[in-house]
């Protein structure tokens, strides 16, 4: 396998199970030492030992991104292990539960803005203030649903989103021309958790159910957009400040459609996909 990462150090908040943890492997497998991070030293205990256990350099911290002094420890803990830092993935995410605004419990909508929002502006903001200093670096914001489209019953983590790709490429403009790279990287529908264990708010149980069929048309499993991020975060981007990478493409889109076709004319199981649905 390519080792275009190969030196260099790369964090990703979130990056202990899901999406995070595929791009912690992407990464390490082409050659970067990477640095981990979740809420609970468990967590982060049980995917340095996973990273460690398959021949890679790796390293993590509990961190709460809604702190900026967690987020800064967690750049300091990749200087100090490591000697050095080249690439920031802000990861973590959280979305509240599927329904109107007005009954999603203030807690749950709050703790989407301190995730998504504070946490992206905390990562943002250190991890920048590092690169710009060094005059290289790459900071990759990772979008999602409703970063350029109104989410309707998803407003938390829609409006979120759009929030950060606003921020992100209001900072690559910021910063052109300072050897450093802001990036966004939407990864589309990926089959983790946060899809398949859906909370929503009592009398929607039924309209989020075609979220399964979504899924099956389009979804990908985490080391699918891993390795686009990885690629994102190498050599081959150089130079690109500003670039913002989707994962579901129109081709994307038009070849799920396809896909589910030809499974339909042929009589094809369609693949499995458990949608487990908690009303709160």
């Amino acid at each position: 396998m390519s080792k275009h990462l190969q030196g260099k150090v790369v964090v990703v908040t979130g990056g202990t199970r899901g999406l995070g943890l595929a791009i912690a492997q992407a990464c390490a497998e082409t050659g970067a030492a990477v640095v981990v991070t979740s809420r609970t030293a468990a967590a982060v205990d049980a995917a340095v030992a996973s990273l460690r256990a398959a021949g890679h350099q790796a390293a993590g911290i509990p961190c709460d991104v809604a702190s900026a002094a967690d987020v800064r420890a967690v750049k300091d803990l990749a200087l100090t292990h490591f000697g050095r830092l080249d690439v920031w993935f802000n990861n973590a995410g959280v979305s509240a539960p599927f329904g109107p605004t007005l009954g999603v419990p203030p807690e749950h909508f709050l703790r989407v803005v301190q995730t998504n929002i504070v946490g992206t502006y905390n990562g943002s903001l250190i991890a920048l203030q590092h690169f710009v200093a060094e005059g290289h670096g790459k900071l990759i914001n990772v979008y999602g649903a409703g970063d350029k489209k109104v989410r309707p019953f998803q407003n938390a983590y829609g409006s979120s989103k759009a929030w950060v790709r606003a921020f992100t490429e209001t900072l690559a403009k910021e910063y052109k021309g300072c050897g450093v790279e802001v990036m966004g990287f939407n990864p589309g529908l990926v089959i983790t958790e946060m899809l398949s264990e859906v909370q929503v708010v009592p009398g929607y149980e039924e309209a989020v159910k075609p979220l399964a069929t979504v899924v099956r048309l389009w979804g990908n499993p985490p080391a699918v957009p891993a390795r686009k991020a990885a690629w994102l975060a190498s050599g081959a981007t150089d130079g690109r400040n500003g670039l913002v990478v989707r994962q579901l493409t129109p081709t994307a889109l038009v070849a799920g459609l396809l896909r589910e076709g030809w499974r339909r004319i042929t009589g094809q199981t369609a693949p499995a996909f458990s949608l487990s649905i908690e009303t709160i």
